[in-house]
């Protein structure tokens, strides 16, 4: 296969100002997106922040240690005749509610920005940008933004090092001779001051007295910046190819170059303690062979020659998906939802959405994408197994909505979701399917069997119905359901039968003795509540399909996501028409489409998987630079982006017990020419 021309065919461009799509640059550990300038020089003509964050950038307002959990208020659910506290209101202590829920938050870590000047010397504004082009070079990584300051052609070449938290920058303009280029980097404050984050993703400029920016250390075209911030500290290493760094704010320095050259080269690197710099025809040269690499292994997909005119289409998002993947949700952390952009839900990672952002790597042959955040929940078992004795269970609860140290937050709906539960137990599995050794087992075993303990600690034995139910108190994958009359929704059931069952897999790889309980439970958990033909939402869902038609159609989760050893074949077919039918697809996510999408495959029905990949939908909607918009405020989605490829390699590859039928996700009828190396089956 031609990989480079499948790449480059779906090069993304842009030839005007676009408010939902700056293009990044990045690792995975480390982001930076820009302007139509390869730059963040004119933030104001987004809608959302153009940010430059990283996987070690975090803060705490007003230090670490100002409330704790105990500070929170909890509220008490009734469990089977056991109080059981969840921290899903304020009640009398709001503020430690909020500063609990808004801290630690990622940090903006600097804009990086040019400074035109006019003929008469004034400050260009946007509007004096024209003759606009930009190309985002995926084989590369490599950042081009051409375009002209009253008249003056400007080309920009912005690269990420593939190693080092450092951006290269190179400046091609008459502009710079003439004195009228700049270069300058300004901070912004740190803190949080909301009770919802839709209104704290724009980093705040004033408070200056908040923060200190400091010359840490300058010599010949280099210097050193130092961050500080209540008890946060990093710093900024700066080099340049000519010209002087001036103080130009309290936060702010900017270059001036020297004049009469035509050419501007420098680099700037973020670090907690030691940032790292170098030339610019490093990172780039870097960057190429990293990015190259990237797609010259792993798996592939063509959909050249084929009829359906909507297949250039998902070709083009499956290849964006693929680099945005990479980028954001292949790091050390499991990623925020919008990735390294931005912070949406104050830059905390929520774990129920690391399988989607994550779980499509081993599928396309990169599990060392995903076993980079597999080894965080190592890190974080402490913290979940104290979340468990915490509220009387065993084992270890993995929390829903957290920072980099994994501890859980407040919140109305967070501290009640349990689907989160079972992923680190499949993503595992999905590790060692790619890398069937025992030292895959033993490095995953603590997180699997941890995980099944507190399974089976949760499940309560019902004697009147000889079954294991779950909740009530739960909030299902269908957030709209409340906690305390929730109780063995679908989804949620096959998950806990299936993560339970992997459990016993692992410790007879392992060839120890599994906990007996472990099949016990998985061998008699509730039948998945159905009504008039169609599965419920859960079993105390007083209808079937009426106002609560809204949110994620979790339900169909159990048969697509999920073998669905529980699930009546054609009562889920008759729940995904119904779906289809009267679901309010505007209040859906970006991966409700390729759930639905999986769901239709496994019931043997193509043509359905493919209209609901490529459902037209706003939640549907993939921008220029390949990111899943939602909503205003929401413009990068990445459960989005990896569930869409989850859903493709499965479509493609199959899964496990499925046939050997190839494409079966596909229409067979010639409309679709599908070709594809590498993928490996779902399970």
């Amino acid at each position: 296969m031609d990989r480079r021309q499948i790449v480059e065919r779906h090069q993304p461009e842009l030839n005007k100002w676009d408010p939902l799509s700056p293009f990044t640059v990045g690792n995975g550990e480390f982001a930076f997106s820009a302007d139509i300038t390869g730059l963040q020089s004119f933030p104001e003509q987004y809608e959302v922040p153009i940010g430059t964050q990283s996987n070690w950038g975090w803060h705490y307002t007003g230090g670490y240690g100002r409330f704790t959990e105990e500070d929170a208020a909890n509220q008490t659910f009734d469990t089977y005749g056991r109080p059981v506290s969840y921290p899903m209101k304020p009640g009398d202590k709001a503020e430690a509610y909020h500063w609990l829920r808004q801290n630690p938050h990622r940090l903006q870590l600097g804009r990086v920005s040019f400074r035109f000047l006019t003929e008469s010397g004034e400050e260009a504004q946007a509007s004096d940008i024209t003759n606009i082009r930009q190309t985002m070079n995926l084989w590369t990584g490599i950042l081009i933004s051409e375009f002209a300051v009253q008249g003056d052609p400007v080309r920009v070449t912005t690269a990420c090092h593939p190693a080092y938290d450092t951006i290269g920058i190179k400046a091609e303009s008459r502009l710079i001779e003439q004195g009228r280029l700049q270069v300058f980097i300004r901070f912004p404050a740190p803190d949080m001051t909301h009770t919802a984050w839709s209104k704290a993703v724009f980093p705040d400029l004033g408070h200056d007295d908040r923060h200190r920016t400091e010359l840490a250390a300058s010599g010949d075209r280099q210097a050193v910046l130092a961050r500080s911030m209540d008890e946060d500290r990093y710093s900024v290493g700066w080099a340049w190819s000519a010209g002087r760094l001036e103080r130009t704010g309290a936060h702010e320095f900017t270059l001036l170059p020297d004049k009469g050259a035509g050419t501007l080269e420098c680099s700037i690197g973020f670090a907690p303690e030691t940032p790292r710099t170098a030339a610019v025809s490093e990172i780039i040269a870097a960057s190429e062979r990293h990015w190259e690499s990237f797609w010259t292994t792993g798996a592939a997909i063509d959909f050249a020659g084929s009829a359906d005119p909507r297949a250039h289409e998902l070709e083009r998002r499956i290849v964006l998906s693929q680099f945005l993947c990479a980028m954001h949700s292949g790091g050390s952390l499991p990623p925020q939802e919008t990735g390294l952009m931005y912070n949406s839900w104050f830059g905390k990672s929520h774990l129920e959405m690391h399988w989607w952002h994550a779980s499509h790597f081993p599928l396309w042959g990169r599990e060392n994408y995903l076993l980079k955040s597999m080894d965080w929940y190592t890190g974080i078992l402490p913290v979940a197994r104290g979340l468990a004795r915490s509220q009387g269970y065993e084992g270890a609860r993995w929390p829903k909505m957290v920072g980099f140290d994994g501890k859980p937050c407040p919140s109305p709906v967070a501290p009640g979701l349990i689907w989160q539960q079972p992923h680190p137990i499949a993503l595992a599995e999905l590790c060692y399917l790619a890398d069937p050794t025992e030292e895959t087992l033993k490095r995953f075993r603590d997180l699997v069997f941890e995980s099944a303990e507190f399974m089976v600690s949760f499940a309560h034995w019902n004697e009147e119905t000889r079954v294991y139910d779950l909740g009530p108190p739960l909030i299902p994958a269908q957030e709209c359901h409340p906690m305390q009359t929730s109780k063995n929704p679908p989804y949620e059931l096959e998950y806990w039968k299936y993560g339970l069952e992997i459990a016993v897999r692992w410790a007879e790889r392992l060839k120890q003795q599994a906990d007996p309980r472990w099949a016990e439970v998985a061998g008699a958990m509730a039948a998945p509540p159905q009504k008039d033909g169609v599965y419920l939402a859960h079993e105390l869902c007083p209808e079937t399909f009426t106002e609560k038609n809204r949110d994620h159609p979790s339900m169909l989760g159990a048969l697509g996501i999920l073998p669905g050893t529980l699930i009546d074949r054609e009562v889920m077919m008759n729940t995904l028409q119904k779906v289809k039918d009267v679901w309010m697809w505007e209040s859906a996510w970006g991966w409700d489409f390729p759930m639905c999408a999986m769901t239709a495959a496994r019931l043997g029905d193509p043509d359905l998987a493919v209209d609901f990949l490529l459902l037209d939908a706003t939640k549907n909607t993939y921008l220029t630079n390949g990111h899943n918009y939602q909503r205003p405020g929401l413009s990068a989605y990445l459960p989005g982006n990896g569930g869409l490829l989850t859903a493709v390699a499965m479509m493609a590859a199959g899964w496990q017990g499925g046939g050997d039928a190839r494409n079966p996700g596909f229409p067979q009828d010639g409309s679709w020419t599908v070709k594809w190396e590498g993928l490996k089956p779902w399970m």
